[in-house]
């Protein structure tokens, strides 16, 4: 298992993402090959990802990725959304985007 992978509960679901070497973006591995987008990534039982990342590791398109990998989903999100932040920053982010930024907190003068 991948390090960045042992966090992974035995159910649930993941995605597999890596980064694109020409130019350092974050991709998602789809039916077709990868994207950009992680709306459009495809979606395996977590009994099932280590097994589909051997696989994209030994095709092809591997030679112009570096660091593919499995991320665990959120459950209780709607729709696809990694459940770390970390992963929710490289597939959503920046993290200046106004969904990370902190809660404001009001001040008493």
């Amino acid at each position: 298992m991948d390090v960045r992978n042992n966090r992974r509960d035995t159910t649930g679901a993941s995605v597999i993402t890596a980064n694109r070497l020409l130019d350092g973006r974050t991709v998602w591995l789809t039916q077709q090959g990868w994207s950009e987008q992680i709306a459009h990534a495809r979606i395996f039982d977590n009994a099932d990802v280590e097994d589909a990342i051997k696989q994209a590791k030994a095709t092809p398109d591997a030679r112009k990725l570096v660091g593919i990998y499995g991320v665990q989903l959120d459950p209780s999100a709607a729709g696809i959304s990694p459940l770390t932040m970390r992963e929710r920053i490289r597939a959503f982010g920046p993290s200046v985007h106004p969904d990370f930024a902190p809660v404001e907190i009001s001040h008493v003068h």
